[in-house]
């Protein structure tokens, strides 16, 4: 039996969705703004939801935001890089102690294709199981273990290069 979204229910799920608008976008403003226009969007009429996966719903909206902000972002001309700023400055590389610092970790599943990073935020982030995880994003179960298996993966990968980097 459909049930009603209600804004108490919601608002408890905003810590972990948060955390995965930071994973996804990388900017920990752009994440408070996507988890705001989130909310205010999904809380602006009633939301009925079949069975007990608020959070499921929640990500799959935020997602959608995001996706929404990112096609907006391609419409928009590029700015011209300004001609006085000379060479580009490269980004301070963390040293191999603070390789695993959350932030760190975070903008590394920033850098992923979409579906590992999305499949990342799901499982690890907002700690969903993987069947919940399957749901939330429309894929089966064993598209998000192999996703899952790739993206870690791949973190690892950029993570022991970061630490391998010399230092400038």
């Amino acid at each position: 039996m459909p049930r009603r979204l209600g804004p108490n229910k919601a608002i408890g799920h905003l810590d972990r969705l948060y955390a995965a608008a930071r994973a996804l976008c990388g900017d920990p403003h752009l994440a408070e703004d996507l988890v705001q226009d989130t909310y205010a969007a999904v809380l602006s009429r009633p939301r009925l939801l079949s069975g007990s996966d608020e959070l499921g719903y929640l990500l799959r909206a935020l997602r959608n935001r995001w996706r929404d902000e990112l096609r907006t972002r391609a419409r928009r001309p590029q700015p011209a890089p300004l001609d006085e700023v000379g060479e580009h400055m490269a980004a301070t590389t963390p040293s191999p102690e603070l390789a695993m610092d959350g932030a760190a970790v975070l903008d590394t599943v920033h850098q992923l294709p979409s579906p590992y990073r999305e499949t990342l935020v799901a499982v690890d982030v907002l700690g969903l199981s993987y069947a919940e995880a399957g749901d939330a994003l429309g894929v089966p179960v064993g598209t998000v273990m192999s996703r899952l298996h790739r993206g870690r993966s791949k973190v690892a990968e950029r993570l022991r290069a970061v630490e391998l980097a010399p230092a400038s």
